[in-house]
Order: C-alpha cells, then structure tokens, then sequence
C-alpha cells in the first residue's frame, strides 16, 4: 500500500505531468474565450498565445499522453481508464485540427470550418472526460496523496495564470496608431453643427468624424494574398477613382470657387467619403497636399463601401457609415509596411475571421436599395437656393422597368447582376448562397470592376490594369460582355440596336427619306445615364456612292471634336434660373432642364433625316449609320483642360448598321 501510494504520489509530482495538464488548461482556457468571448483586443491576443502556447509545449503533451498511455495500456481496464482513453482520443483530435487551423492561417487564405467546429469540440470532449477523470483520481487519492494532489494542481494552476499574465502584458505593451476622430479646429459649420456633414446626406451615428485611417488602406485588402484578385478589379474602376477623377476635381474647384469649398461637401459622399468625413473637404487645398490624401488616393474605397451600416433610397449619399472594426496591427501595417506586421495581421484575420466577416459582409450590400444611396441625385434648395430638381436617377429608372419584377427573383436582373457579373475566383470569398441560383462552393465572386461607361478616365489616369479595364468597358458599351448567368433573362446582342428604314430604290434626284429606330436592349436603366449634360451619345449617318465618295453626312466630329450641329443626340440642357444654359457641370446653378432626350429600359427612339438623291440614274447609295457614345462633351473637355491640351474624349461606337437604295428611273 506505501510503494502504491508513493508511486501515485511521484505521478502527481512529475513535471511533465504537471506541465501537460498546464498546457491543457491554458489552451482550453484561451481556446474558451476565443470562442464564447466577443471580438477585442484582449482576445486577439489570447489567439496568439493559445497558438504559441500550443506549439511550443506540443511535444511534451505528446510524449507524456504516449507514456500515460503505455503504462496503463497492460493493466485491467476499469471506469478512469476509459475516460483515460476518452480523454486521450479527443486530446489528439484536438491536437490535429489545431495544427491543421495553424497550417491554414499561416499559409493559406482562409481556415476550414469544419476544422474549426472539430476542434472546438474534441476542446469541449477533453475538459469533459480529462475533467472528470482527473476529478475521480483527486477523490480516490484525496486521503493517501493528499499533498502531491494539491501540489499538482496549484501548478497547473500557476502555469495557466501565467498565459492569462502574459495576455495581459501583451495588452498594456501593445500601443496602436492613434487615430484623431475630431474635426479640423477650423472646420466650417456653415450648414450648422447639427449636420456637419452637409448638404451631403452621408452621415456618421453620432455625426462624428472619422480619423481617414479608418476607412482607407484598400491596397493592404490585397497583400494578405486574400483579396488580391477583387482589390486588382477595383483598382481601375470607378469607386477607385472616383476623387482623382481630374474632370471631377476641376469642377469641383470651380464649386469651390464659386459657392464656397463647404459646399464641395455634397460631392464628397459619393465621390469622397474617405475626406468627406475627416474634414478634409474644408478648405481649397494645393495640388502636392491634395493628392497626399487617403480620399484623393481611394475615392470610394474598400471600406468606405464595407463600413455603410444603413442607406436610404433618397439619394444624395444618403447613408450611415460607422467605425469599421481594425484588427491589431492592420492600421500598423498601412503607416509601416512592416513583413511582420503584415504576418500578424493575416494569421489574426484568418485564424479569428468571425468578427471580419460579420463586420464587412451584410445582406444589405447585395441589394439594389445600397447602390440607389449614391446612385440617385437631385438638387435642393440648400445648393441652388430655390428649389428641388431631380438629376441622374439608375435606381428609379431600374425600379419601375422590365428588369424589375418584386418578389419573383428568376426574372429581376439586379444591379449587381449586371454591373458585378460574376468571375472565376480564388478568393476566400467566393460563393455566395445568398444568390437564388448560386451555391456557396461555386469559387466564384463578383467583379470588383463595377464596369459601367466611363473609357476615358482609366486611360486618362494610367490607373493599374487600366488597358484591360478600357477594352473590358468598351466591350461593355457594345454589349460584348458576357453574363452567362444571366443570359437566359435578357435578350443577345448590343446594348442598345441600331435599325435603318429606308426605301429600296428612289428617282434619281428625288427625296430620301431615312428613319433610325434605336432600342434599349440591355440597359437597366435610362440610356445613357448619368450626368447628361456632359454625356453625349449621338448618330452618325453616312450616305455614299457605288464609288465611295460621301453624297450626305450627320453626327460627324469636326477636327476640334466638335459634333456637327443639327445631330440627333441623346442629352440633356439643364438651365440656371436666367434661363442660361448649364454647360460646365455647374449643377448648383441649376433649376430646371430646357430639353432631355433618353431611353427608359425597353423603350425606342426614333431619328429621321431626309437628303436628296443624285441626279444620276443607275447607281446604289450605301446608307451606313452608327449609334456613337463618349463621356464629355469637347466644349467641357475644353473648360476643364484648355483647349490647348488638345484632348478630347474617346468615341465608342455602340451600334452599327447598313442599307443599300437603290437610284433608277
């Protein structure tokens, strides 16, 4: 009975047992706050140390759970060597997911789930049966190895104290950027400080300003080797450049200028949120400084989109951005570009990705309701000073079409259908069982490109990728873009088509009489869209002869890129109250719209023009026309840059067809 109870009492005292029951309790303890804790500072760290702790003591767990086993594998099995075993099976279960979660976070781009939930129940499956054999060998022992057993526990105990001491002295040593959320202390509150934000609609919770670093830093999304693909998309489209945008800061200086640089506000939800919410968007600014900026570098940027919490389809940057979580060492990471920032940062996200997923990935963002936020204009009293004038309206337009049929989804064609199509991916984020005709393993995502009809900034810009992103949008233009998910939903072919109607044949000498019936085909919306006092997209007619000479012409570009008069045109003519015609994008002059000529969704259009045939006999007239499309008008393009530059906006031929008259007697 001595030799047993002293051989139970040198099992107690081992150091190796005592340090693997150390290594179990400390892990299990973090391992429990990771999982049932919320997101925080505090937790973050304990990811580190459960994961440091793991490998650092993985061996000697093993050996000891080896020779625990060997030593009681020949003897009689009884009731605790049983729950040994239990105990022992889930131990090397969790062992095995946990090296497996390690492997993922540190070399790949997301961690398995199904690994996950595995280790986190052989954690519950060993402080059940560890815990309870444990217990019954304290009670069997409690009156022959008194001390041995309470000397094994307060070891136990200290060596999970000391991980919880460590978390703690990580916490207090870890000091993150500062960020200043607080307005510039000569921020003008010119529309009251009630809305600081104003006449934009964007607004924080509490109106409170945003340090630009918490919404910036899209290009580090794409160096964690995770988004790399989506932040590739994104670097030439539209949300990118939005701010850098020089059409869109020439007029805006001329705002500035004219109406004061607070009302350049109204701009900035949409195009510039990032300095919009900072106060940057406050005083005119020197070129050198401008585009030192975060909102000037990013325009609408990752997480200036991601961060929205709540939108309104009035419009007018109608929506509520918040504070966005930041992981530990993220904001490190975009000021010092450190490896090891970078190291942690991703192992963090990825081992402990509940609190980035739930943060950046909302139902709302899928839905036409979050673009109408930006993508819905008007003017009001606050920038004209007398009245409410609609301007560029996607989201009603697509509201009340064909495209658009409530509550039977096989049939609706959304924006993010059209304008997000969907792309091979090896991102993490890819599928997405949220789509009535997706699934979540389908290694898809949605196009970060948001290809729209913008040709020329891209090029305008070198932005990166932006000679694939050019040809990508003219092939858009056209309709060439394939969407093989949806193409069972809309017809094939251009975007919008072109038909001529002519006579076969006309008396030499007699009147030709041409008609041009030009459809909406593809478009969600009116066509074309946007700002439609400096789109223009306009028909080019040319009639010529069985020798190629040009017997009448339309809807040609003189040498200085101006489009002849008398064309047919698709645009609009907004007048000021004077009755002055709005051709500088001076829209906070505006009050009413004199002439606007577009398609709705589905609708068509028609163009007549009649000429004169020759006098000759015999011959064939060539009747070609084509349906041309360009971003800025060249009288703007020459306020804008002078016409010195010599620049003019690239032409897109959208449509294009041909017909032959015949002239006889």
């Amino acid at each position: 009975m001595l030799n047993r109870s002293n051989d139970r009492a040198s099992r107690w005292r081992a150091r190796l047992a005592i340090l693997a029951a150390g290594y179990i309790s400390a892990t299990a303890l973090t391992g429990l706050s990771i999982w049932l804790l919320p997101f925080s500072v505090p937790n973050q760290i304990a990811v580190l140390v459960h994961t440091a702790v793991g490998l650092l003591f993985l061996v000697p767990c093993l050996w000891y759970v080896v020779r625990h086993f060997l030593d009681y594998w020949a003897k009689p099995l009884s009731h605790l060597s049983v729950l040994g075993y239990l105990s022992a099976a889930a131990l090397l279960g969790c062992l095995l997911s946990g090296l497996v979660l390690t492997w993922q976070a540190v070399f790949g781009t997301r961690i398995g789930y199904g690994w996950d939930i595995a280790h986190i129940v052989t954690t519950i499956a060993v402080l059940a049966f560890g815990g309870l054999h444990i217990a019954l060998i304290v009670v069997r022992d409690r009156r022959s190895t008194p001390m041995p057993a309470g000397h094994y526990g307060v070891r136990v105990l200290g060596l999970t104290a000391a991980a919880v001491l460590l978390i703690g002295i990580v916490y207090v040593a870890h000091r993150p950027p500062m960020l200043d959320d607080r307005l510039p202390d000569d921020y003008s509150y010119l529309y009251g400080p009630v809305r600081p934000f104003a006449p934009s609609l964007a607004r924080t919770p509490n109106n409170e300003a945003l340090d630009p670093r918490w919404l910036s830093g899209s290009s580090s999304c794409g160096t964690a080797g995770c988004h790399e693909q989506i932040v590739k998309e994104w670097e030439p489209s539209a949300h990118r450049y939005a701010a850098m945008d020089t059409g869109f800061q020439k007029i805006q200086m001329n705002m500035a200028t004219m109406n004061g640089p607070e009302s350049t506000r109204y701009c900035g939800g949409c195009h510039d949120p990032i300095s919009l919410f900072s106060g940057a968007k406050n005083l005119f600014t020197d070129t050198e400084k401008l585009t030192s900026l975060h909102g000037y570098r990013e325009g609408v940027s990752c997480l200036a989109c991601h961060a929205v919490r709540q939108v309104d389809v009035k419009g007018n940057a109608n929506y509520v951005v918040t504070r966005p979580v930041r992981y530990m060492f993220e904001l490190e990471y975009d000021e010092t570009p450190k490896e090891s920032f970078r190291f942690l940062r991703d192992f963090l996200i990825r081992a402990y990705p509940k609190q980035h997923v739930k943060d950046l990935s909302k139902r709302l963002f899928k839905t036409p309701e979050y673009c109408a936020a930006c993508h819905k204009q008007f003017i009001d009293q606050e920038i004209n000073n007398l009245g409410w004038v609609q301007l560029q309206n996607q989201y009603d337009n697509w509201r009340q079409s064909h495209w658009n049929r409530p509550g039977v989804p096989a049939r609706t064609i959304e924006c993010r259908e059209c304008h997000m199509p969907l792309v091979d991916s090896t991102d993490p984020a890819a599928g997405d069982p949220a789509d009535y005709n997706r699934s979540a393993k389908d290694r898809k995502h949605r196009s970060h490109r948001f290809l729209g009809a913008n040709q020329m900034m891209p090029a305008l810009l070198k932005l990166p990728g932006w000679e694939e992103h050019t040809l990508l949008t003219e092939k858009w233009l056209r309709g060439e873009h394939p969407v093989p998910e949806i193409a069972h939903k809309w017809r094939s072919g251009p975007a919008v088509t072109l038909a001529i109607e002519a006579p076969d044949k006309i008396p030499p000498g007699g009147k030709v009489d041409l008609r041009m019936v030009v459809s909406s085909n593809k478009v969600g919306h009116d066509f074309p869209t946007g700002p439609l006092d400096i789109i223009q997209a306009w028909l080019e007619v040319l009639v010529s002869d069985e020798r190629g000479d040009i017997v009448f012409s339309r809807g040609t570009l003189d040498d200085k890129g101006f489009i002849e008069p008398g064309t047919f045109m698709f645009k609009a003519e907004p007048v000021d109250r004077f009755g002055n015609l709005i051709d500088r994008h001076n829209l906070w002059e505006m009050v009413g719209v004199r002439y606007r000529r577009s398609l709705f969704p589905g609708f068509a259009d028609t163009a007549e023009l009649s000429f004169d045939a020759p006098r000759k006999g015999g011959s064939e007239l060539t009747v070609a026309a084509r349906l041309c499309y360009r971003k800025i008008d060249q009288y703007l393009m020459n306020f804008m840059f002078g016409e010195q530059s010599g620049l003019t906006s690239p032409v897109t031929v959208m449509a294009q067809t041909m017909t032959k008259v015949a002239v006889e007697p």
